[in-house]
């Protein structure tokens, strides 16, 4: 939780709260990635990328 802190700080106080939707794409895209590797749906998963 601390890093989430202070990537937050660093974020408000350099105001770029632009990277923040970035960064939620690519943890979301990655975590597909991960989730898609070990299931029955990797199939369906990589024919996205």
């Amino acid at each position: 939780m601390e890093f989430l802190k202070d990537f937050w700080l660093f974020l408000r106080e350099r105001k770029k709260f632009w990277l923040l939707p970035m960064v939620l794409v690519l943890l979301l895209l990655g975590l597909l990635l991960v989730y898609g590797g070990g299931s029955a749906a990797a199939p369906f998963v990589y024919t996205l990328f």
